[in-house]
């Protein structure tokens, strides 16, 4: 693993990394941990500010230049942004489910798949990751990344109460 690609990149990607890898972490522990809690409340303020700043950042990232400057990407980013004004009416309103779904919706777009996408070859965090460890480091650095971000998948899936709707959806029939 080397930070030189990082460090070399433009100082927008430096920005996102410096928001996105706080947001991460922060969601995480919000997920698993207590909900409603003045803890809970203030961390959440933080990590929905977090989410907002590296959501606007991404627009001025432009290395998959799909169209005009723009790439699918950056939909994840619109995303977050009306995600998290529905979030924060869903908690201002106590409907705390829509409250989770649009939270939990978020952390899984805009952090699980989104960092899926940054590990592709020639993007930066991909070079960071493998460009020259050996095949041994890199696998290593892929199953630990995989088992992360399987881990705040199922994170997500579990706070979001996805299998209980999915059960419900098909006990019906």
């Amino acid at each position: 693993m080397t930070f030189e690609p990082l460090l070399d990149a433009p100082f927008a990607i430096q920005f996102h990394v410096a928001t996105v890898l706080p947001a991460a972490v922060l969601g995480a522990v919000l997920l698993a941990r207590a909900k409603g809690t003045p803890a809970h409340r203030l961390l959440g303020k933080i990590w929905l500010v977090l989410m907002v700043v590296t959501s606007v950042s991404t627009f001025f990232i432009h290395g998959l230049n799909t169209v005009g400057g723009f790439s699918p990407i950056h939909l994840l980013s619109v995303y977050v942004i009306i995600g998290s004004v529905m979030a924060i009416r869903a908690a201002r309103r106590r409907d705390i489910q829509a409250h989770r779904a649009h939270v939990a919706g978020m952390y899984f777009g805009g952090i699980v798949v989104a960092g899926l996408f940054t590990l592709v070859p020639h993007r930066v965090m991909g070079m960071m990751v493998f460009d020259g460890a050996s095949d041994l480091a890199s696998g290593l650095a892929a199953g630990v990344i995989s088992l992360l971000l399987v881990a705040a998948g199922a994170l997500v899936i579990r706070e979001a109460g996805w299998v209980q709707r999915f059960n419900a959806v098909f006990r019906r029939r």
